[in-house]
């Protein structure tokens, strides 16, 4: 299983980017997906959430500015990051979860990317 990141880059504060994380190798609709990301010095954080059922979730640190999404048809989950801060710059990872049963955990999870750098500055 492999799962690949792009739409990182460089953009000023208050601008928005878009994350790609596409999928092979998996079933992709029987997996809950994230996005997490790490800043140098900190630990892992997990900012978005989509389960099995299309139920998503937010850290309250992007709450109301990110949004998570996914196309079943082109394997590919997205994260449209808007008004972003210069505290949101981090690398950014995709996650792939087998549930437990009807519940997504977002602990052990089973696959990451290789993660995209996002770096907010003027």
């Amino acid at each position: 299983a492999q799962l690949v990141e792009s739409g990182g880059g460089l953009v000023q504060p208050g601008g928005s980017l878009r994350l790609s994380c596409t999928a092979s190798g998996i079933t992709f609709n029987r997996y809950c997906m994230a996005w997490f990301r790490q800043a140098p010095g900190k630990e892992r954080e997990l900012v978005a959430r989509r389960d099995t059922k299309g139920n998503t979730g937010y850290s309250d640190s992007v709450k109301g500015r990110f949004t998570i999404s996914k196309d079943n048809a082109k394997t590919t989950l997205y994260l449209q990051m808007d008004s972003l801060k210069p505290e949101d710059t981090a690398m950014y990872y995709c996650a792939a979860d087998a549930p437990s049963g009807p519940w997504c955990f977002y602990r052990n999870i089973d696959f990451w990317g290789q993660g995209t750098q996002v770096t907010v500055s003027s």
